[in-house]
């Protein structure tokens, strides 16, 4: 997964490349509906009639994470503009925010007037067609909108000034690259209302820094179904403040990988490699779930399709693993999201989207004119394998009595009846890598451990 660090909270999943763009918006499922479709988000600062995107070689970037969280350490300088930045981002534990922490530190030895902007491409529910961008005088905000999906924008500076400046205009259609072109040029946003079709939209934050001093400013995306929902989630963070609601996801974050840590005996570079992994693996789960493979647009470059989906083998080892490491709930969400996804004939295919449909696939049904089934038989043995290992460390009868007649018993039945006559191995099926159809090595593993 080519992104350099992801926030989440199992609804809402953001990734930022390695020049600090947001480029995926999954809402409201983890690996479902791409509101930016990779499309760049731009961030930007001007200050004396200089302006500059923190993507440009010229500026020097370090992105990390906050200790044991999903909360961003990202530090950002440009020595031509003689200033620093100091951002934390991260998705409320909670709610379905994005929230931006950012400290502008003016290294010039005379006060400046520093103005922040933010550019928003959203492709809404993976494409372009019939998105509006809207400026609400009433909330002071910006929000896009297309049918069930409303994404509002806002911000603050450290005397709790709202959005200072603002355009929403069409991008990506007869010539027009986007609003982030009135930024550049002179500092100062169209402030045009609305915009339909395909359209982005650009806000501005800015104060006035002194010499060598610092400034804080908030920036939030609120994600909701409905006009009344994101209101009342801008509602929330101005009322409780940003500063809190970051904080709180900090707390959250390092309670929650801390309070079943596993790694004993470890030095201090692996145990953290530990916990950041499973918080990493935390950004890639859906609430409902499904367990997805990988988050990002970069590969349908290649083939018009992502990763963005949850294979029932890639689940299952994910699974096990949490089962390892102490997070029951999480893998019993997993088994609980597999149980529907079983044919009647008691196999799974090939891959499944996060709310639960079948995935694309390249296994056919019919081979030189006979039918076969487009499955690997690993991924259906190996939940049936990472369920009984969590049963044998957690012993959760009453957990696991739903999943016995249709996805215990109808799984081992199939395996059961899918084997050779003769070898009495399983029936040749895709193997792991999805190339090859035949009877393979680690398939009859699985696929034994499975029945047994």
């Amino acid at each position: 997964m080519p992104r350099d660090i992801p926030v989440g909270n199992g609804r809402l999943l953001i990734n930022f490349d390695n020049q600090y763009r947001i480029r995926d918006i999954y809402y409201p499922r983890v690996g479902g509906e791409n509101h930016s479709s990779g499309h760049p988000y731009r961030f930007g600062v001007w200050i004396e009639n200089q302006f500059s995107w923190v993507e440009s070689d010229e500026w020097q970037r370090s992105m990390l994470y906050k200790e044991d969280t999903l909360v961003t350490e990202v530090v950002l300088k440009c020595d031509r503009l003689g200033v620093e930045l100091h951002c934390e981002d991260t998705v409320d534990f909670h709610e379905t925010i994005y929230l931006r922490q950012i400290k502008v530190i003016n290294h010039a030895d005379h006060p400046r007037e520093v103005r922040l902007f933010f550019y928003h491409n959203f492709h809404i529910s993976d494409f372009e067609v019939g998105d509006t961008a809207v400026w609400y005088p009433q909330l002071s905000a910006l929000i896009h909108y297309k049918k069930m999906r409303y994404f509002l924008i806002n911000g603050q500076n450290a005397e709790g000034q709202g959005i200072s400046d603002y355009a929403t205009g069409i991008k990506e259609m007869a010539g027009q690259e986007g609003t982030y072109r009135d930024a550049e040029d002179d500092g100062v946003l169209g402030k045009n209302p609305i915009a339909q079709g395909s359209v982005d939209s650009t806000a501005a934050l800015q104060a006035t820094v002194g010499p060598g001093d610092e400034s804080i400013f908030h920036y939030w995306i609120c994600f909701g179904t409905n006009y009344h929902e994101v209101e009342g989630l801008n509602d929330v963070v101005i009322a409780k403040t940003p500063t809190t609601l970051i904080e709180r996801t900090t707390s959250y974050w390092k309670l929650w990988v801390k309070r079943q840590l596993k790694a004993h005996n470890l030095s201090d570079s692996i145990t953290e490699l530990y916990k950041r992994s499973l918080l990493i693996i935390r950004t890639q789960m859906d609430d409902g779930g499904a367990i997805i493979a990988a988050n990002d647009t970069d590969i349908t470059q290649f083939n018009r399709d992502t990763y963005s989906y949850m294979w029932p083998r890639d689940g299952a080892l994910v699974a096990h693993a949490l089962d390892l490491a102490g997070y029951p709930s999480l893998s019993r969400t997993f088994y609980e999201f597999c149980r529907p996804l079983l044919t009647q004939e008691g196999y799974f295919l090939h891959k499944y989207h996060s709310d639960g449909s079948a995935g694309s696939s390249w296994h056919p049904w019919l081979s030189n004119g006979h039918r076969q089934l487009p499955i690997q038989e690993d991924e259906t043995a190996l939940v049936i394998w990472a369920l009984w290992e969590h049963f044998k460390i957690y012993g959760d009868v009453d957990e696991i009595k739903p999943l016995y007649r249709e996805l215990i018993m109808r799984s081992g039945v199939f395996m059961a009846d899918s084997l050779h006559p003769t070898s009495n191995l399983p029936i040749s099926s895709y193997d792991l890598w999805e190339e090859r159809h035949g009877i393979h090595a680690f398939t009859v593993g699985a696929v034994y451990a499975g029945i047994i």
